[in-house]
């Protein structure tokens, strides 16, 4: 009998993957993960953690199931944590969930599960695995989950082969309402309980008082950018290489506090991203105004008006050749090679078309419609069809 180790949360997800697990015969073990001690952020007095980890347990104890709780929270402090910081301090967005599926599910979690004996690992995403012979391998497939409202498959972009060769995703099959269904008529605890926001595991921490934890605050403008300024005017350049043309597409548009008006004053240009509305605390616009541009060396937000503003839009974007990951190693695209695509640059985006072309010291993705606010430090994944090939962090 092969044995997984299923990685509770205490949501309804993980709760109905250990079940359907257990109808397939494997001798299924549950494991709590706890990421988080420093109660000092966290929104409320509740603690969600603690909450999770019962009704993990009380799921456990339903299915039969053993059940422990295993505590990762110096583990997540040092590669998520501590990074989140560094990459805010340097004015990018990271994306905590992504990294925390890297860093910590799929890696320190995984190995304590192996270490246990297990076959594999399961957890609740909305996603599936497939697998396909090639040149006499085993290649594995990380596919879209079949509910398109809650495919998950992102999250999951930096998996490697070896990876998802040892683990299982039970519910990607389903629709959201089948596995609550499921949860129901087997009386799990969590069969209604709310889908968690916030943080991987943390609970519900508000990232700008996390944030200001550790990055002092400091006061500098919020300065707007007019939409007709004449940065913006396309000039159809003659390029003399395809190289030079990307390099164009993908430029960032550079601004100085002479290039607007001063509108407001903010706390730190390294609690905004671009993209953003709320917390600007600048009225009196006739549109709302939006985050265009971050400058964390001169402490300057740049805004503009409206979600049309062209300041927010960009047809290109690079990855560092150090940071593009293939899912589908046989799939990877050499210098002077190109691919058709759908990526996203943002969980739940619709999939955009979109052509790789890889270069000696990256990766350029050019989109066919202009992408809204492409944040550096976030993640980029590319599809062929439901299957997620490749992502990397945007540069």
């Amino acid at each position: 009998m092969k044995k997984v180790v299923v990685g509770l949360s205490g949501g309804v997800d993980s709760s109905v993957t250990a079940y359907l697990l257990q109808q397939q015969g494997f001798e299924v073990i549950g494991l709590f993960m706890k990421n988080w001690h420093d109660d000092t952020v966290t929104i409320s007095d509740e603690c969600p953690w603690l909450d999770d980890s019962n009704d993990a347990m009380m799921v456990a104890e339903k299915l039969g199931i053993p059940f422990q709780t295993v505590d990762l929270s110096e583990q997540y402090k040092e590669r998520i944590v501590d990074y989140m910081f560094r990459e805010y301090e340097l004015g990018r967005t990271p994306n905590p969930d992504v990294l925390c599926n890297r860093e910590i599910k799929f890696d320190v979690f995984m190995k304590i599960a192996l270490s246990l004996g297990a076959d594999y690992v399961a957890t609740g995403h909305y996603c599936r695995k497939g697998a396909i012979e090639k040149d006499g391998e085993t290649m594995y497939q990380l596919l879209a989950g079949n509910d398109d409202n809650k495919d998950q498959s992102y999250f999951l972009c930096q998996l490697t082969q070896e990876q998802l060769a040892k683990t299982l995703f039970p519910i990607g099959e389903l629709q959201k309402p089948e596995v609550r269904r499921i949860a129901a008529e087997q009386n799990l605890i969590t069969a209604n309980k709310k889908d968690s926001q916030g943080l991987c595991f943390i609970g519900k921490v508000r990232l700008p008082e996390f944030l200001q934890q550790k990055l002092k605050t400091k006061e500098g403008e919020i300065v707007e950018i007019d939409s007709e300024k004449n940065i913006y005017s396309e000039t159809t350049a003659e390029f003399k290489s395809k190289a030079e043309e990307l390099l164009h597409l993908s430029k960032k548009y550079k601004y100085a506090l002479s290039d607007g008006k001063v509108v407001g004053k903010h706390q730190g240009a390294h609690y905004f991203t671009r993209g953003q509305r709320k917390g600007l605390a600048v009225g009196g616009t006739p549109e709302p105004l939006f985050v265009i541009a971050t400058d964390v060396d001169s402490n300057i937000i740049y805004t503009g008006q409206g979600n049309k503003h062209p300041g927010l839009y960009s047809k290109a974007l690079f990855v560092n050749s150090g940071e593009v990951h293939w899912v589908r190693p046989d799939l990877a695209i050499q210098p002077g090679e190109e691919m058709a695509v759908e990526a996203r640059i943002r969980y739940r985006q619709t999939l955009q078309e979109a052509m790789l072309y890889q270069t000696e010291n990256g990766l350029y993705i050019v989109f066919k419609e202009a992408q809204s606010a492409i944040t550096e430090g976030q993640f980029v994944a590319w599809y062929l069809k439901d299957e997620l090939i490749g992502s990397g962090v945007i540069s």
